[in-house]
């Protein structure tokens, strides 16, 4: 009966790792998979409504040094402000599980937009990771760029140089900016993945 039993649980702690392993990273040319979050305010935010516009995805977290060196040297909010005003949509998702580093809460997010002048479309909150894993968002920043046709041309780091240094900002390649200004021209994007650097998401 004991046997039984253990055979069970394995059988299912079997399945359970191939479900897991089976989440396929989406992949660049194909749709980008679809979700709704609430931002920081309490809308809903849905992806598939953001069609025909331009969409960045920002993994973020107030408390990892990497992304700390692009919102205090004000690097990350001078590419929001730039490509807003073009009419891109641009979100920050926050993926941490309640608890664990970088949770914020819409009160504690809205202040840290305000003491950091983020110039994002909005922040999307993730607490429970089911839209960081559907990306498979491995690090904060963690970046990706959707064509107006809803398509993934961009999956990797922000920009080349994958330290926490302010100094390197001036020194790196941006890849987002590469990204976005080739979309705009109607151009395929030349660097469409890169690994991505920064702090894991907390999940």
């Amino acid at each position: 009966m004991i046997a039984k039993i253990l055979s069970r649980t394995i059988l299912a702690m079997s399945f359970t790792v191939v479900s897991v392993a089976a989440l396929a990273a989406p992949k660049i040319g194909s749709p980008a998979p679809d979700f709704t979050l609430l931002d920081s305010n309490g809308k809903s935010q849905q992806l598939s409504k953001y069609r025909g516009k331009t969409v960045v995805l920002e993994w973020f977290n107030k408390g990892c040094p990497f992304v700390q060196k692009h919102y205090e040297s004000s690097n990350m909010q001078a590419l929001q402000k730039k490509y807003v005003d073009q009419g891109i949509v641009w979100f920050s998702i926050a993926s941490s599980a309640i608890g664990k580093e970088g949770y914020e809460s819409p009160s504690d997010t809205n202040k840290t937009r305000a003491e950091w002048r983020v110039a994002n479309t909005a922040n999307l909150l993730d607490a429970k990771g089911e839209v960081g894993r559907l990306y498979q968002a491995r690090t904060t920043p963690h970046m990706f760029v959707i064509d107006p046709k809803g398509t993934l041309v961009y999956n990797g780091a922000i920009d080349s140089i994958p330290s926490a240094e302010k100094e390197d900002l001036a020194k790196s390649e941006n890849y987002i900016a590469s990204a976005l200004d080739l979309v705009r021209a109607g151009k395929p994007v030349k660097v469409a993945s890169t690994k991505p650097y920064g702090c894991s998401v907390k999940y």
